[in-house]
């Protein structure tokens, strides 16, 4: 009984088939709002496959409006999946969908829904959080729920308390004579009853409230001052024995206003009802101070709005105002509650839920307005409609009204028990965009943690790139994302900013990997055919550990990806390569990242002969020695130390230094220069190397010179100083390996 709002219903958009005499006469009761005779019509020509396209939608709206969405699921399905469905349609369906707890069709639905009605308030908040059904499921309870055992087999539902008891509607039968059927579903109408409230919840004595409220029509739901004298409750259009009706012919809803004074309630009309639109759903500020209802009045934002209206000391009433904020939507806002502190409790389908109606809870901002909107997911909301909830003035219990499957009757009234503080919903949201070009990234991981970097909680971005967490607010957090062929991102996250703002929005930049690889080639130098099983050892010289090691393909190649790098960053490793019969080497690669892709080093190895001059192939320069002298200078020292590397890399190689002059000076004293050179040469590698013996020095004097420029005795030399250089020279010849 939640829908006893009355709607005039405008089918716009679906296409008019030809229509039966009996669907004329099925229009007609739906048109008078016998929605359970209409109904009953529009199925059995459904069942003949004669019903017409306004006929199902008919159908749909006779169910929707007397609560039965899962039975709405067909004939708006029919619809929706025509050939030109409206966008009303559509929400109807993915609304039928939902109660039935088909989560991932109604989903479609609605994404269709936001591609033709995107500006609608349902649709944007649809498309923000797509995934809420996941985040309502999975959160844990606010409350645990308990049917009552005085519930019926009738309609029980809109509970509200007066003096320690709760005052609920009931279709009941109470009267001895024939108790009074509603068209509009079938049912009985409603009346106000009374019940004590046992310390667990359970309503016992449960006894008319008065009879003299009690109508042939609906009473309830109703609400009370904190004195329980002043009574605010909803009836049909009936006052003083008077039934009224609109300029259309639909009789409304009041909301009448009774005081008591001891023995009896005495009635009063109020201002802010109409005979045009209905009023219903009283609810009270803990105060008196505020009225909320709920209406259908003209300027509203959707099928029914919650509004407010002051209440003077008088009793006068002010100017209903529609409740500002994020409460109202294009659907239905009813059952407002305002609980001790001022927080507002409402049931509606508009906002995102577990469909039907659900309950929603706006924590006051203590300015007049409401916070961000919390649903409290399961088992206080259900597929089913959930609606009509309040909660005593420790704010420790309450009731609900539901219709879901396990009740007694129609709608339920369950004892609600908290297990925790409600409170609003802070979220942290953003986009996994890729770092420089802003492109959305589908399918990076996006990790919350903890101020000691344990993860929270996790989330894999879709088609749009975004992730939401629910956080709490003046918290610090860490951030990562995590993406194949990007750089991870890490950053500390605090949430001070939350309090008034109840979202933070924090997009991730994640830097391409531009797949970097150092790529070495290995030749032999002679024939330039590659080498296979040449040993390569990688160290890096910014970190001192190792790169990578292993031995060369029979393309005589080795690739190894470089990580952690990107453009700009600059690489220095020492290669070493080793192999059999090849004099081993050793070169510093250090260089700029300028671009993607592979970074080469292209390399020749000699082959290692006896007899070969190592001065030839390593790029040893000339051995100065100062005039007439033989101690090592500096600068012969560097090139020395060249040889000691090879002999400390070749450890079975052994070298004869062979020092040679040219032919000017004496040919005997050139002989003994070039020996104490050669021998001084070869002691400073002695002590260099392993197995010292491996090394010995040889003068040669001017005996083999290279260019015949020879000068002893009567001959004179036309030579050059640069020819004469030449014959200067030292070779580190291989004896032996």
């Amino acid at each position: 009984m939640k829908n006893i709002f009355v709607l005039i219903l405008i089918c716009a958009g679906i296409t008019l088939n030809a229509q039966s005499g009996k669907e004329k006469r099925a229009n007609k009761k739906y048109e008078r709002l016998a929605y359970s005779k209409a109904a009953r019509m529009y199925e059995e020509l459904s069942s003949a496959n004669r019903l017409s396209d306004n006929g199902k939608k008919h159908l749909g709206d006779c169910y929707r409006l007397t609560g039965q969405w899962g039975r709405a699921e067909k004939p708006y399905g029919e619809l929706a999946n025509g050939a030109a469905p409206t966008a009303e349609i559509v929400y109807y369906y993915a609304q039928a969908l939902r109660f039935n707890g088909k989560y991932a069709e109604s989903n479609v639905q609605m994404t269709r829904f936001h591609q033709m009605q995107g500006g609608d308030t349902r649709a944007k908040e649809f498309n923000s959080d797509p995934e809420f059904i996941t985040k309502i499921q999975s959160q844990e309870p606010y409350f645990d729920i308990t049917n009552l055992n005085a519930n019926s087999s009738n309609s029980d539902f809109g509970p509200a308390f007066r003096n320690g008891k709760v005052v609920f509607a009931s279709a009941r039968p109470f009267r001895v004579s024939k108790q009074n059927f509603h068209t509009w579903n079938g049912s009985p109408f409603l009346d106000m009853y009374e019940a004590s409230r046992e310390t667990d919840g359970q309503l016992n004595n449960v006894q008319l409230l008065n009879a003299k409220v009690s109508t042939k029509f609906h009473e309830g739901p109703s609400c009370f001052t904190a004195d329980g004298n002043t009574m605010y409750f909803t009836r049909n259009n009936y006052f003083n024995g008077k039934y009224a009706k609109s300029s259309k012919g639909v009789n409304n809803l009041k909301i009448f206003r009774a005081k008591w004074n001891g023995t009896s309630w005495s009635e009063e009309n109020l201002v802010i009802n109409s005979d045009e639109y209905s009023v219903g759903h009283p609810a009270l500020s803990p105060d008196g101070s505020w009225l909320y209802f709920a209406s259908d009045m003209p300027g509203g934002k959707g099928e029914t709005d919650i509004y407010r209206v002051a209440v003077s000391a008088d009793g006068s009433l002010g100017t209903p105002e529609n409740l500002a904020g994020n409460v109202n939507t294009e659907g239905k806002e009813m059952f407002p509650f305002v609980d001790a502190n001022g927080n507002l409790f409402f049931a509606s389908d508009g906002h995102l839920g577990l469909g039907g109606l659900d309950v929603f809870y706006a924590p006051t901002d203590g300015k007049g307005g409401f916070g961000k909107l919390v649903n409290p997911g399961m088992p206080l909301n259900s597929s089913y409609d959930d609606f009509g909830f309040v909660l005593d003035d420790q704010s420790q219990s309450g009731y609900l009204s539901s219709n879901r499957p396990g009740g007694k009757g129609d709608d339920d009234i369950y004892f609600a028990k908290m297990l925790r503080p409600l409170k609003p919903v802070y979220m942290l949201k953003g986009i996994a965009r890729e770092k420089g070009s802003g492109t959305i990234l589908a399918g990076a991981t996006v990790v919350l943690r903890d101020n000691a970097g344990k993860p929270m909680d996790t989330v894999v971005t879709g088609i749009d790139g975004s992730y939401a967490f629910v956080v709490d607010p003046k918290t610090n957090y860490a951030l990562g994302g995590t993406k194949e062929k990007y750089f991870d991102a890490n950053a500390p996250l605090n949430t001070n900013e939350l309090g008034e703002k109840t979202e933070i929005i924090k997009d991730i930049d994640l830097e391409k990997d531009p797949g970097l690889s150092l790529y070495v080639t290995v030749k032999d130098k002679a024939t330039g055919l590659p080498l296979d099983s040449v040993k390569i050892k990688v160290l890096d010289n910014m970190t001192g550990g190792e790169f990578g090691s292993t031995v060369t393909t029979t393309a005589g190649d080795y690739r190894n990806p470089i990580t952690g790098k990107k453009i700009g960053d600059r690489i220095s490793y020492n290669v070493s390569m080793e192999r059999n019969g090849y004099l081993a080497k050793t070169v510093t690669l250090n260089t700029p990242i300028e671009k993607e892709g592979e970074i080469r080093l292209d390399e020749n190895l000699d082959k290692i002969a006896v007899g070969l001059d190592l001065a030839k192939i390593i790029d040893i320069k000339p051995i100065y020695f100062d005039l007439g002298k033989h101690a090592i200078r500096p600068d012969a020292a560097i090139e020395l130390d060249k040889i000691v590397k090879v002999m400390n890399e070749n450890p079975n190689m052994v070298i004869e230094l062979g020092s040679h002059t040219d032919c000017r000076s004496s040919a005997a004293s050139n002989m003994a220069l070039s020996d104490r050179r050669a021998k001084a040469s070869a002691e400073y590698i002695k002590k260099r190397i392993t197995n010292p013996e491996r090394i010995y020095g040889k003068g040669y004097g001017e005996t083999q010179l290279t260019n015949g420029c020879e000068c002893e005795g009567p001959v004179k030399s036309t030579c050059s100083e640069e020819e004469h250089q030449k014959n200067r020279r030292t070779e580190f010849k291989i004896i032996k390996m």
